[in-house]
């Protein structure tokens, strides 16, 4: 099945920009290159953001793709695909931070049950309880599992470009709207506490720009195979594109708090990171024409690399800080060096053995007969295009197995 579609190493490499980006980020917490290099790490959240691009194409295209061709995706295969693939590693992590305190890159937690319904986006302490924050886009993109096959099945009902558009465009103003209106209202003169972080950065409604970008894409390949032909043509133009976008979106950004970034440039952004990813999944592309050493392996953990970067940052400077302090660039490497080992044994440990076992379960799954997921809908087969696809492309992006792609963090 993996070799009925060409790999897609454009995307490897925006995937490994994108855990790498973050993990620049997240080094200021231990001093990171320095202040002569803090340009370097002042945009790396940016790094999340294009994993939310990646996750609405590559996961709204499973669902979309099948709806398109007139069959119902299984929403029990989707699901099942879902919980092997981010639970086990995510569920490893939380229970070493509930069991060891010094694993954590911060004294306080929230309760381990918000992490568990993947609410912890929504109802934090941040400037009490940090330790694991970064599971909040976690919780944004299971919100996005839960929630899109309902919006698609519905909207394929009566397929209509107007309805799919005059959705997007809701989503789009809904979240300028809420953004716009939570920096109106607090301000630097309400209480001491990250409304920031709590109100606007986490919370899911302020957040699906670029999981919208992402389904957008998505949507014009399964809807519009044509004209997304005709487009990859120019792969390189729509690169440039993204590029000078991305721009705009570091000028809109400079000041990451005020108003102007926080109700258009969120948008803006991540219709950047969005041109960036069609060029990528161009094979014919400069970004998605070979693959670059070592970015396909980075991809691969790029999930449990997301899961575990900042806790390790903790546990190195804690015991071995005061010899690396001053270091510069070798402190870094360290740093970084731990925290990719640490996130390859978490993957071959972890994440690796519960792909295969949910490979086996899903073969078992497949050789079952299937009935209607959606009245009205044929039933996509156990071996229809749709799923070769879905499969196939998945198994593009790593080599290694079906529905391979990591998500972001």
């Amino acid at each position: 099945m993996s070799g009925s579609r060409p790999r897609l190493p454009g995307l490897d490499l925006l995937r490994a920009i994108a855990v790498l980006w973050t993990m620049q980020f997240h080094s200021f917490v231990v001093g990171g290159l320095g202040p002569d290099w803090s340009w370097l790490s002042r945009y790396g959240w940016m790094g999340v953001d294009l994993f939310f691009v990646l996750s609405g194409y590559l996961i709204g295209g499973q669902l979309l793709r099948p709806l398109a061709q007139g069959t119902a995706p299984s929403l029990r295969t989707f699901y099942l695909k879902r919980v092997f693939r981010i639970l086990p590693a995510f569920w490893a992590v939380l229970a070493i931070y509930l069991l060891w305190p010094g694993f954590r890159e911060a004294p306080g937690m929230e309760p381990w049950w918000k992490f568990a319904l993947f609410i912890v986006n929504v109802s934090i302490d941040y400037g009490s309880n940090s330790a694991f924050s970064h599971a909040w886009s976690l919780c944004v993109e299971e919100h996005f599992y839960l929630l899109f096959p309902a919006l698609a099945l519905l909207l394929s009902r009566r397929p209509s470009s107007t309805r799919f558009w005059a959705a997007c465009i809701a989503i789009l103003l809904g979240g300028i709207a809420i953004r716009t209106t939570v920096w109106l209202h607090f301000d630097a003169l309400q209480p001491p506490r990250n409304w920031f972080v709590e109100d606007i950065y986490y919370p899911t409604w302020s957040r699906l720009d670029g999981l919208l970008m992402g389904v957008m894409l998505a949507a014009w390949q399964a809807w519009r195979p044509q004209s997304w032909a005709r487009a990859a043509a120019h792969a390189n133009l729509f690169a440039l594109l993204g590029v000078a976008v991305l721009v705009l979106a570091f000028w809109l950004f400079r000041d990451r708090v005020g108003l102007l970034a926080n109700s258009i440039g969120w948008p803006v952004l991540s219709l950047a990171l969005a041109l960036l990813v069609f060029a990528g999944a161009q094979p014919r592309g400069a970004l998605g024409a070979r693959a670059v050493p070592g970015a396909g392996w980075i991809a691969a953990i790029s999930y449990s690399l997301y899961l575990v970067h900042k806790p390790v940052y903790g546990v190195v400077q804690a015991h071995w800080g005061s010899v690396l302090e001053g270091s510069g660039i070798l402190a870094w490497l360290a740093y970084g060096a731990a925290s990719i080992a640490a996130a390859a044994l978490l993957y071959y440990a972890v994440e690796r053995p519960f792909l295969k076992l949910r490979g086996s379960f899903l073969r078992g799954y497949y050789a079952r007969p299937h009935t209607p997921a959606v009245a009205g809908i044929p039933p996509a087969g156990n071996n229809s295009p749709a799923t070769l696809r879905s499969d196939a492309l998945e198994a593009g992006l790593t080599g290694y197995g079906p529905d391979e792609a990591t998500r972001n963090r």
